[in-house]
């Protein structure tokens, strides 16, 4: 009798798995990936099988970092626990960071509202009804200064999730540190700063791609020596993936973005190796566990040969690609929220199976509204649980070798190479983007999956299958319309009080510096330490850059 090991694979499939089979049809005629990779129904040594395996997986801290880019990984210290927050006004923010803080939340995330991520102030007439709605408003420095009353800017790592205003909130939160007497190089933090993937998926930009480049390449300029320990930029898939692409076109798409900022900056004098240890990256976790974890390690083998072939990179620092990860939004439901809790566990989990840098784990309300205290914490729990009851931390990528997970490792790298060669043969992702071929590429994908769900060829467990009638409604936070009034006057408050000869002589510096080739940076902070606003600061850059206007894909 011919036992297991005597068998290929090949010969299990057809004398044992094809007899099972027909006898007992599987519960589907294909099984495949969120992404719509086919999933065959048995692995082994032969899917993984090359003369580059051993290189291809290495060790961890070992290039190209399949592994992780830490050799002790969370046996050495934990991932970053990041609750995103901010809403209705500076005081109700840092009320929300400090409470997190008492709860064991080891890093500051920060959410914007839409005025601010815009470049306008809170009493703007655009503003109306959007202040501290979806974030916490910050039109002037005092602001940013009663976010982080009673917080140690020397001690917490703050992440920002900010982009076409990414200088001007980086240069609120140093002058905020100058005053409280913390050495600028003694900050910890990252501002997301990505504004290609703006004009891709989400559309919280404000000026042409050209000008908007020239910004960041001036933030990573200064920050090389200003704030040698701050990320100067998160460069993002998760909105595209939020958006409704697949695994391998978050990875693509993703890198490709990041090249061209790797371009932009080499273009604009500096050295790779300089300012490649301050780059970071914002990847979202699905559901799809085996897939997700895949994703990440995919995404970390292919950057880092993209540093050392393209950009000839010699610092292992600048070929490491670390990330935050956030749980997908997109996939919580108002429909049975408590629901909500296991799917962003699962996601949670592949995050940190996938050795993610920090992560934020979302909450089960936020599909009906801004988090509650309550839904807050138990996210943060999720993730203390993961952390120290799971034991996934025990070891460093505890699913190496599985020849699933390899296999698909292998799979999500090739299809995201070819994407990215696709772009570079359509002149790069600024070129790309401008020719809307993102932007069709996920709304094809998102298309499609839509109409699975809609045609229940996919599960969404209580939206199209297992709904359970009524439901009981859910105690949600709401936002005083009080704090828009008291913030609007702060503002004028600020305005009144400020030397108003000094403002005006600061932003006029400002505009005298867009429109050379200077470092736009200490313009931008002068202006944040004479008291200039937010949409003061925007209006001088809108006359010199001017406005970008979408590009709509039919």
């Amino acid at each position: 009798m011919t036992n297991g090991s005597d068998m290929s694979k090949e010969q299990w499939l057809e004398s044992v798995y094809g007899p099972a089979v027909a006898r007992n049809k599987e519960r589907q005629e294909r099984f495949e990936t969120t992404s719509e990779i086919e999933i065959e129904p048995l692995y082994d040594e032969s899917d993984v099988a090359s003369s580059e395996y051993a290189s291809k997986v290495g060790y961890p801290a070992r290039f190209p970092f399949t592994r992780g880019v830490q050799p002790t990984m969370y046996r050495g210290r934990l991932w970053t626990m990041r609750q995103y927050a901010g809403f209705a006004s500076a005081e109700e923010t840092n009320r929300r960071y400090q409470y997190l803080l008492e709860q064991g939340q080891t890093g500051l995330s920060m959410a914007f509202d839409l005025p601010t991520q815009t470049g306008y102030d809170s009493d703007a007439p655009l503003a109306l009804g959007e202040v501290g709605k979806v974030g916490v408003p910050v039109s002037h420095v005092e602001d940013m200064a009663i976010v982080f009353d009673n917080i140690d800017l020397a001690k917490v790592s703050t992440s920002m999730t900010i982009n076409a205003t990414a200088s001007i909130l980086l240069a609120y939160y140093i002058a905020v540190a100058r005053r409280e007497g913390v050495p600028t190089k003694e900050l910890r933090g990252t501002v997301q700063n990505d504004i290609l993937k703006e004009y891709i998926a989400r559309g919280t930009y404000i000026y042409p791609p050209a000008p908007s480049m020239r910004l960041i390449t001036d933030l990573f300029e200064y920050c090389a020596t200003e704030t040698p320990a701050w990320n100067t930029i998160s460069i993002s898939g998760y909105h595209m993936r939020e958006a409704g692409c697949t695994a391998a076109q978050e990875i693509a798409f993703t890198l490709a973005d990041a090249i061209a900022y790797v371009d932009a900056a080499i273009e604009a004098g500096l050295k790779v190796d300089d300012f490649g240890p301050q780059l970071s990256f914002f990847f979202v976790a699905q559901s799809n566990l085996l897939e997700e974890v895949a994703k990440y390690r995919a995404a970390r083998r292919l950057w880092a040969k993209i540093m050392v072939e393209r950009f000839g990179s010699e610092n292992p620092r600048s070929q490491m690609l670390r990330f935050h990860t956030q749980t997908a939004g997109v996939t919580l439901t108002a429909q049975q929220p408590d629901n909500n809790v296991v799917r962003s566990t699962l996601q949670a989990l592949a995050a940190v199976l996938g050795g993610t840098q920090s992560l934020h784990v979302n909450s089960k309300d936020e599909a009906l509204a801004l988090p509650s205290e309550d839904a807050v914490t138990l996210s943060l729990r999720t993730q203390q649980v993961l952390a120290y009851e799971s034991g996934v931390t025990d070891t460093v990528d505890p699913l190496a070798g599985s020849y699933f997970v390899e296999a698909m490792t292998d799979k999500l790298e090739e299809e995201a190479r070819a994407y990215i060669e696709q772009i570079d043969k359509a002149g790069g992702a600024v070129r790309a983007i401008e020719n809307g071929f993102q932007q069709q590429e996920i709304g094809d994908a998102s298309y499609k999956y839509q109409t699975q769900v809609e045609s229940r060829e996919r599960t969404v467990v209580g939206v199209n299958s297992f709904t359970s009638g009524d439901e009981t409604p859910m105690e949600i936070l709401r936002i005083d319309p009080e704090e828009t009034r008291r913030q609007v006057d702060r503002l004028n408050q600020v305005r009144r009080d400020r030397d108003g000869h000094k403002a005006q002589a600061a932003l006029e510096n400002l505009e005298k510096v867009a429109r050379s080739n200077e470092n736009t940076m200490p313009a931008i902070i002068d202006c944040v330490e004479a008291s200039a606003t937010t949409g003061e600061i925007c209006d001088v850059l809108r006359g010199v850059f001017g406005m970008h206007k979408e590009l709509l894909v039919v």
